[in-house]
C-alpha cells in the first residue's frame, strides 16, 4: 500500500530527481512548452507552479527563492520579465498537460505541457475550420476568381472511371506496358 506517500520520486535517487524537475521547469519557462511523460508531468507542475506565483512579487528575495529552484539565470529572468506580467490575474493554475499518446519504445504515456497564458497557438488549431471539399476536382467559383471563365469539360465521366483506366491498360501491347518492381520495406 502507498500510504502517505505524497510525492512520485519517479525511479531515482533526490538529486537526481531535483535535477531533472529543475531544467524541465527551466525548459518548459524559456519555451512555454515541453513534451515529456504523463508522470513526469504531473511532478513538474507541482514543482513550477509555486514558482510562477512566487514570480508575482519581483523582489530580490523572491528572485533569489526561484533561482535557488531552477539554477538557470536567463530562465529566471525570462519568468520574472516575461512570463508573471502575463499571468498577473490568474489565480492559478498556469499549466497545461494534454495528454499525446503512448511512446513508440516503451509504450510510455506521454503528454505535452504548456504555459496557459502562452498557448494561443493550440487552441486555434482545435477550433481550425474544416475545408469542404466534393468529389469533383475544380469548382466554378475558383476559376471565375482567377479572371478565367469556366470551360467546359470535354472529357467524360466515364473516360475518368477506374475502370475505363483498366480496360485502357488491358488493351496496350504487352511490350508497352511498364513493369514496376515492388517497393522495398524499411527505414531506407
Amino acid at each position: 500500500m502507498r500510504h502517505n506517500r505524497a510525492i512520485n520520486h519517479l525511479g531515482r535517487q533526490s538529486g537526481h530527481r531535483k535535477s531533472m524537475l529543475a531544467n524541465m521547469a527551466a525548459s518548459l519557462i524559456l519555451h512555454k512548452q515541453i513534451e515529456t511523460t504523463l508522470a513526469k508531468a504531473k511532478a513538474l507542475r507541482s514543482y513550477v507552479e509555486p514558482l510562477i506565483t512566487k514570480s508575482k512579487e519581483d523582489t530580490t528575495h523572491s528572485r533569489r527563492v526561484v533561482f535557488s529552484y531552477l539554477k538557470q539565470k536567463e530562465a529566471v529572468s525570462e519568468l520574472f520579465r516575461v512570463v508573471a506580467p502575463k499571468i498577473a490575474d490568474r489565480p492559478g493554475g498556469y499549466t497545461r498537460i494534454v495528454k499525446t499518446g503512448f511512446r513508440v519504445g516503451d509504450a510510455a504515456e506521454m503528454a505535452v505541457m504548456q504555459l496557459v497564458d502562452f498557448s494561443e497557438a493550440a487552441p486555434a488549431a482545435e477550433k481550425e475550420v474544416k475545408k469542404t471539399s466534393t468529389r469533383r476536382g475544380g469548382s466554378k467559383k475558383a476559376a471565375a476568381t482567377d479572371g478565367e471563365t469556366p470551360a467546359k469539360k470535354t472529357v467524360s465521366r466515364k473516360a475518368n472511371s477506374p475502370k475505363a483506366a483498366n480496360e485502357a491498360v488491358t488493351k496496350a501491347a504487352p511490350a508497352a506496358r511498364k513493369v514496376q518492381a515492388p517497393r522495398k520495406s524499411g527505414n531506407s
